[in-house]
């Protein structure tokens, strides 16, 4: 018989609220299918799956951190920027992402006349057929091109159409990366850099300034290399540490819940950094 899984956290996944194919409560099934707990559902621009991920968790014994992964614009590149125990029904959170889901509409209006101009009649209702519920975004137009038969697979339409520099692919007009940061600390939440890799590294200082606490270390896009620099920056910086899977269901493909398990010492020095956090304007 093989060992048990190693116990951990997983602090980045995504639901059918944002550009996940299951709905909150499935999220925490596969987790407690998993034995992983706590997890974060943290989806993009929204905390609408909050309530459900919270209820399932409570019935499923999993624990579940509220969260959410805001859009950013850092000089002159889009960052993620991850928040963690936020309070997710402040009023001035709300403001913000209404916000910004009336800009991901917009873009979305862009991305399908870019298309229509390339042959391909794509209409609205299609993408927003498919987001239901959730932030609409690029994913979604993928699955759409993919089931109107524009192209054959997620990987072509995003080749083809929505990848930086193709035909289709517009710009995210979000909040600034200090903005971003503001709103997740004055919600009480932990602000993290999310999946930076090597490339999105050149700011650090810049955002710390602004209240970065943190920064994703373990994540699936991360090499071995990635790991060893983001940690040595953590400990320089005295950033906190997280980590997860990035798991969107089956949207990619694949359920990769709990592929990358947080140690929960981790976890711990996140909730002590909650205790003690304090808003900008406290």
């Amino acid at each position: 018989m093989s060992p048990p899984p190693p116990a951990g956290a997983d602090l980045h996944l995504h639901s059918s609220y944002s550009d996940g194919s299951f709905p909150p409560r499935r999220v925490v099934a596969e987790a407690a299918s998993r034995s992983v707990s706590p997890i974060a559902l943290t989806d993009h621009d929204t905390v609408a799956g909050i309530p459900e991920a919270l209820q399932a968790g409570t019935e499923m014994k999993v624990e579940v951190i509220p969260g959410v992964e805001l859009s950013a614009q850092d000089i002159d590149q889009e960052i993620h920027i991850l928040g963690y125990f936020i309070r997710w029904d402040d009023p001035a959170l709300q403001r913000t992402l209404n916000v910004l889901g009336r800009r991901r509409r917009d873009r979305l209006t862009e991305i399908i006349r870019r298309l229509h101009r390339k042959g391909i009649p794509l209409t609205a209702d299609e993408v927003l057929q498919i987001a239901g519920k959730g932030t609409v975004g690029r994913l979604h137009v993928a699955r759409a091109l993919v089931l109107r038969g524009a192209v054959g697979t997620l990987d072509d339409a995003f080749d083809r159409f929505l990848a930086q520099g193709r035909p289709a692919y517009v710009e995210r007009t979000g909040l600034t990366a200090s903005e971003a940061i503001v709103a997740i600390r004055q919600a009480n939440g932990i602000p993290v850099l999310a999946h930076p890799g090597s490339s999105r590294l050149a700011n650090l200082g810049s955002l710390i300034q602004a209240g970065l606490q943190g920064i994703e270390v373990f994540h699936p896009a991360h090499t071995t290399a990635d790991v060893v620099t983001l940690t040595r920056l953590a400990t320089k910086h005295g950033l906190l540490i997280t980590g997860g899977s990035d798991c969107h269901g089956l949207a990619k493909g694949r359920i990769s819940l709990g592929t990358i398990r947080l140690p929960l010492a981790y976890v711990e020095c996140l909730r002590q950094a909650v205790r003690s956090h304090r808003t900008p304007n406290a």
